[in-house]
């Protein structure tokens, strides 16, 4: 089973980023979190990286109610979704399937909550 639901972009690394905000929030997902690890790793390593953004995102609903099922669920969250380039004017965005993650858990109630969530996550991806 793949971790990831995965699509190339022909576009600018903040053309990207951009786009997938606007999708992620389309499905009711917010950004929580925006981590520039090309700049991370410059300032903490002095190491050159491709431009690659962390982008932490949540759908408040769904996360209350697998808090609500599993209280240290919040381990797993939010959602990362990967933006990086590829070259120029192609990038790849990928998100996490919340299904992959979750089997790691033995709690079955969080079944229905992660495929809703895998769902959302695959119709983002797929209609970018």
């Amino acid at each position: 089973m793949s971790y990831t639901f995965t699509k190339v972009l022909n576009a600018s690394m903040s053309d990207a980023v951009e786009r997938v905000t606007a999708a992620l929030a389309a499905k009711g997902f917010g950004v929580l979190t925006t981590i520039d690890v090309k700049a991370t790793l410059k300032k903490k390593l002095d190491v050159d990286f491709r431009p690659y953004v962390i982008l932490g995102a949540c759908n408040p609903e769904f996360a209350y109610q697998a808090l609500q099922h599993e209280d240290k669920i919040g381990a797993m969250l939010p959602c990362n979704v990967v933006v990086q380039e590829l070259d120029k004017d192609r990038v790849e965005v990928s998100a996490v399937d919340p299904v992959a993650s979750m089997q790691a858990v033995a709690n079955p109630k969080l079944g229905a909550v992660a495929t809703e969530v895998r769902e959302r996550l695959k119709s983002v991806i797929h209609n970018l």
